[in-house]
């Protein structure tokens, strides 16, 4: 039997962007969700149940690193959080660590390197603690 793809939804308001990850990510065998608005994240999550929540944390309505914790409590446990930004470093970790997200990824990883770091952190089993140390998704 052949394993399933890991489900991605990417939440971004730019529509290339979205396309851009969800045509590299579609090439490297994941099954990618995208929306455009931080704004029924919640619902996505629980209808979908997606493996990774890859979003962006600058929308005018609503915060990502605020949606990350509305959207955790209709997530399958094992669903991933990742802040995915082009904010700096230090203020992608500092969102992530407030936020509960799993980790973070500078929208400037695209293509093979988002793949590679998506599969690789789908390996390693997710912390059952609530205060765990986000970090920078490493392959």
């Amino acid at each position: 039997m052949a394993e399933a793809k890991p489900r991605v939804l990417v939440v971004d308001d730019d529509p290339d962007l979205l396309d851009l990850v969800q045509r590299s990510l579609s090439a490297y065998g994941f099954e990618v969700q995208t929306h455009t608005s931080a704004l029924g994240v919640s619902n996505i999550v629980r209808a979908s149940e997606p493996d990774f929540v890859l979003i962006d944390v600058n929308f005018p309505a609503l915060k990502g690193d605020k949606v990350v914790g509305l959207a955790r409590q209709y997530a399958p446990p094992g669903t991933r959080f990742i802040l995915y930004s082009a904010s700096d470093e230090a203020k992608l970790r500092s969102l992530a660590i407030a936020s509960g997200a799993d980790g973070y990824i500078s929208k400037s990883v695209q293509g093979a390197d988002l793949a590679q770091k998506l599969n690789a952190m789908r390996l390693k089993p997710r912390p059952a603690s609530p205060n765990r140390n986000p970090s920078p998704v490493e392959s």
